[in-house]
C-alpha cells in the first residue's frame, strides 16, 4: 500500500513541479529499494512490508532531526529549513502520530501487559509497543518515559 503511495506522490509532485517533494520522495524510494535488496538476500523475495517501511521512514525523520540540530549549531539555517520541509513530506506517509496522553496510556498498558516491575523488563515493554504502534509514536521518547515509570 505504501509503495503505491510513493509512486503516486512522485507523479503528483512532478506534475506540480514541487522540487523538494520530488527529491524527498525519490530519496524514500531509493532507501526502500536498498532495503528490498537487503531483504532479498535474506530470502524475502517480495521485499519489506509496510511495518518495516514505516520504521525506515521513522529513521529517516530521526536522522533529519539530528541534522537540523547540527545545521543550526553551524549557522546553516537554510539547510535546517530544508530538513524540516523533508520531515513534513515524509510524515505524510506515516500514520497519524499519537498524542502525549495516548502515548502515556499505551505505555502504561504495555507495562501492565508485560508484567514489568523493573528496568530489566524494559525490553518486553518496548517489544509490545513496537508490535502495536509502529509509526505512531517516537520510540526514543517512549523509552525515556518507560525508564521513568519503571525506575
Amino acid at each position: 500500500m505504501l509503495r503505491a503511495r510513493f509512486s503516486d506522490a512522485l507523479k503528483e509532485a512532478m506534475r506540480a513541479k514541487h522540487e523538494r517533494k520530488v527529491g524527498t520522495v525519490r530519496l524514500i524510494i531509493a532507501a526502500l529499494k536498498d532495503r528490498d535488496i537487503a531483504a532479498r538476500g535474506k530470502g524475502n523475495a517480495d521485499g519489506i512490508g509496510d511495518d518495516e517501511i514505516a520504521q525506515m521512514l521513522q529513521s529517516m525523520i530521526k536522522s533529519r532531526r539530528e541534522s537540523i540540530v547540527l545545521y543550526e549549531q553551524g549557522g546553516r539555517v537554510e539547510l535546517a529549513e530544508q530538513e524540516r520541509e523533508e520531515i513534513a513530506i515524509i510524515e505524510t506517509f506515516l500514520p497519524q502520530q499519537m498524542s502525549a496522553a495516548e502515548v502515556d496510556a499505551a505505555i502504561k498498558a504495555a507495562i501492565a501487559e508485560a508484567g514489568a516491575k523493573s528496568i530489566k523488563d524494559m525490553g518486553k515493554v518496548m517489544a509490545t509497543l513496537k508490535a502495536r504502534h509502529v509509526g505512531q509514536m517516537d520510540f526514543a521518547k517512549a523509552s525515556a518515559a518507560i525508564k521513568a515509570l519503571l525506575s
